[in-house]
């Protein structure tokens, strides 16, 4: 008997030890994960060609300190595409909306055209809001894999119809040219409005909208936004905060993607500046998207890209181990896999290695849990 007590008294001094030796914000946010049964919102970044390298730019690169230094769970994912080993943002941003595999160039539908439902349309059907925002006009592949279902991502004109009778809520960007602007002469402002949103096509608004039965839409430009090195500003943080105002009014909760989309561009571009203005954009953004999921203890927050654009790297310059200098391998995307950052309510299942379509398995599996 005195052995057995002695014995116990071991385990419970090594089991203190153990605790003590953990992070206390680590206990903190087990016990919290712990506590939450549902998750209520979801919010999906996407910096579009962003992998490692591109991540550890906006952290040397920043004057303040990285949001990205706020995730507790990060993963990797595979991003190839069914056609091709080198994945397009079509592809992969379909494999994120759907949970497919398909051909690069493809939105929201199967290797043989098929419509595949996403999961705006499912979650719509329980009750929850969506909503998308971008950097990029809101046709462009990784907004319209969202709520399109489109055998080529260059139709632009037929996607942006798809958007007038969708269940996205909320949605910002550019893209103007593909609404009011078409071959076919149609007035798809006019359709949108007609279809309860309120269309705003010069600046976002700067009072809340919480209280709007309406839909809100913003296309403020022809094609794209501007870049950030042209004075684009705070849209992007600034977007989203409306439409976290405006999507947290439903009691039952939604789902928001949100778009950095020129950090692709300037991958493409092979341009270091720009690229770099553009990744500390969308760093704040995920500060303020943490921000508010912090309060709200109901949101899980991922971040993630579709693929990496520009194999871009920091090497040294000249020798010099002090001096970064920023390198590109190509003017096209890489097969290289690409970062998860996952903070909330069971972010734990985004730990590991797994294909790009794990996150909409996911996803969904939150959404729909009982």
């Amino acid at each position: 008997m005195k052995y057995s007590f002695k014995l116990l008294l071991q385990i419970l001094c090594f089991s203190s030890i153990v605790i003590s030796c953990m992070p206390k914000k680590e206990i903190a946010n087990n016990l919290k994960q712990k506590s939450v049964t549902k998750v209520k919102n979801i919010i999906l970044l996407i910096g579009d060609g962003m992998g490692l390298s591109q991540v550890s730019a906006s952290q040397y690169y920043h004057k303040n300190k990285s949001n990205f230094d706020r995730f507790p769970v990060i993963g990797l994912i595979k991003t190839s595409s069914a056609s091709e080993l080198i994945t397009d943002s079509a592809s992969s941003a379909t494999a994120f909306a759907s949970g497919i595999k398909t051909y690069n160039g493809a939105l929201g539908v199967t290797t043989d055209t098929l419509a595949v439902k996403n999961i705006v349309e499912e979650v719509s059907e329980i009750g929850i809001s969506t909503g998308i925002i971008s950097t990029s006009s809101v046709t462009h592949a990784t907004p319209a894999a969202f709520y399109t279902h489109t055998k080529k991502r260059s139709m632009a004109e037929d996607i942006a119809s798809q958007l007038v009778n969708s269940e996205i809520d909320f949605f910002a960007g550019g893209g103007s040219d593909y609404f009011n602007n078409r071959e076919d002469n149609r007035d798809l402002i006019l359709e949108l409005e007609e279809n309860n949103f309120t269309m705003n096509l010069d600046s976002l608004v700067t009072e809340p909208t919480t209280n709007s039965s309406k839909k809100q839409g913003y296309l403020l430009a022809p094609k794209g936004l501007p870049k950030m090195l042209e004075g684009r500003g705070t849209f992007l943080s600034d977007a989203t905060e409306l439409a976290l105002d405006y999507l947290s009014a439903n009691e039952n909760g939604f789902f928001l993607m949100i778009e950095g989309a020129q950090i692709d561009w300037a991958g493409h571009d092979n341009d270091a500046d720009y690229l770099i203005s553009e990744l500390i954009d969308f760093d704040q953004t995920i500060g303020a998207v943490l921000d508010f999921s912090e309060l709200n203890k109901e949101t899980l927050v991922i971040v993630t890209a579709d693929h990496e654009t520009g194999g871009f790297t920091l090497g040294q310059e000249n020798g010099d181990y002090n001096k970064i200098k920023p390198v590109f391998s190509t003017t096209g995307h890489s097969a290289t896999m690409v970062p998860v950052f996952t903070s909330g309510p069971y972010a734990e299942l985004f730990g590991g290695i797994y294909e790009n379509t794990a996150i909409y398995d996911k996803m969904k599996s939150l959404f729909f849990k009982k």
